[in-house]
């Protein structure tokens, strides 16, 4: 199979305001050398790896650096998470907003206080809010895993299902959708629907369990994130249609890695959550330096299968920096 690798795009240029050192704003100064990041969810070997960039890239810029992340994926644990750290008020605010609505007013008021906030890996959809946005082009990752499934399957047919995480996620969302448009030029290949898991492996688990006795002529399931990948890798062990069902997964965690290894998936969408981190570290500096800041920057995507992974593995996702 072809390699296919999305490569890295900047687009679209802002202004940074503000300058070195203690910076005002409306609700007074702020510690411009302290940076914080507030990823998704804790302990997600993503956000990990993410973090892992963002420590290395803020520590040798001589920033004060502070990690701060929702036990789930969920707005109403990070919303309060924001508030403290507006309290304090760093320099910058590295976020993956959980919600691309419910976080507009909580990062809002960090922008109104002088903290410049830049999103990394998700946004939100007012794009006034923050500087700066990092992330892989998640429409084109969607489209990259149907053209690797209908490769993985040739000439077969079949119903092929989405797994998304929660609705207003805007990376996932975009990634179904890239894949939605893609699968619909492959006429074999049947669209069987979208369902949500709440970002939990069990329910991922649950509604492969489901569809399969909905759709006997399942072929092809994509999991949009880590979460449900792990889930739905479950589901099909459970069923026993390991391998019968090609499973596309996205991202590449350490159990996702051993799953393609082992033949459980067949194909992992990698991203680059460490260069992420980092070139949002290198945006908030430039945005607190008063510099010139990238407004969106997309950064590289591979699909991963057995044949080639051991030569990609510097995309593996990292337990601990």
């Amino acid at each position: 199979m072809r390699t296919a690798v999305l490569g890295a795009t900047a687009v679209l240029l802002l202004a940074g305001c503000g300058g070195g050192g203690q910076i005002g704003d409306s609700g007074g100064d702020v510690d411009a050398k302290k940076m914080v990041l507030i990823p998704g969810v804790t302990a997600e070997p993503f956000y990990i790896s993410m973090e892992c960039g963002f420590r290395e890239a803020a520590q040798a810029a001589g920033y004060q650096v502070d990690v701060q992340a929702p036990s789930k994926f969920d707005s109403n644990q990070q919303i309060p998470i924001v508030s403290g750290v507006l309290a304090n008020k760093p320099g910058a605010v590295l976020i993956s907003p959980t919600d691309d609505t419910a976080l507009a007013g909580p990062m809002k008021s960090l922008k109104d206080a002088g903290v410049k906030v830049v999103e990394v890996d998700t946004a939100l959809v007012d794009t006034s809010v923050a500087v700066s946005s990092v992330s892989s082009d998640n429409e084109q990752g969607g489209a990259l895993a149907a053209r690797t499934l209908a490769e993985l399957v040739g000439d077969r047919t079949g119903s092929v299902l989405v797994l998304n995480t929660k609705a207003g996620t805007s990376t996932t969302d975009a990634r179904a959708r890239g894949f939605e448009t893609e699968l619909a030029r492959h006429p074999n290949l049947k669209y069987a629907g979208q369902q949500y898991t709440d970002n939990e492996p069990d329910q991922a688990a649950s509604k492969v369990t489901a569809t399969l006795a909905a759709y006997p002529d399942l072929i092809g399931v994509f999991a949009t994130n880590l979460n449900t990948g792990e889930g739905a890798a479950t589901g099909l062990r459970n069923a026993g249609k390991t391998g019968a069902v090609n499973l596309i997964g996205f991202d590449a965690s350490p159990k996702q890695v051993e799953d393609l290894r082992g033949g459980v998936v067949q194909a992992l969408i990698a991203q680059d959550p460490a260069t992420i981190g980092k070139t949002g570290v290198e945006h908030a500096v430039a945005a607190i330096e008063g510099k010139e800041v990238q407004r969106t920057t997309e950064t590289d995507l591979v699909a991963l299968t057995k044949a080639d992974m051991e030569s990609k593995s510097e995309y593996f996702y990292k337990q601990e920096c």
